[in-house]
């Protein structure tokens, strides 16, 4: 999981165009958990280190990606980027 911080996007929308799952939502959504993205996103953008380059997607992700109802797997961990 990666998360933009909402304090500094400044709502471009050239993310959503890069997910290639398209996961990125803008936060105007009316979407039922969006204070609950809002929040995590925010927490995590200050714990998680800055992605500077691309990386290979996990084993997975294409299963991860079809999977739409797992905002409960979520991890307060961050991921290894090395």
């Amino acid at each position: 999981m990666l998360v933009i911080n909402p304090v500094s996007c400044i709502d471009c929308s050239l993310c959503e165009s890069e997910c290639p799952i398209e996961a990125i939502i803008p936060d105007t959504d009316d979407h039922e958990k969006m204070d609950d993205f809002i929040e995590f996103a925010e927490d995590k953008s200050e714990l998680w280190p800055v992605l500077d380059r691309m990386h290979d997607a996990l084993p997975d992700a294409d299963n991860r990606a079809k999977d739409k109802e797992k905002w409960h797997l979520r991890s307060h961990d961050a991921a290894q980027t090395s």
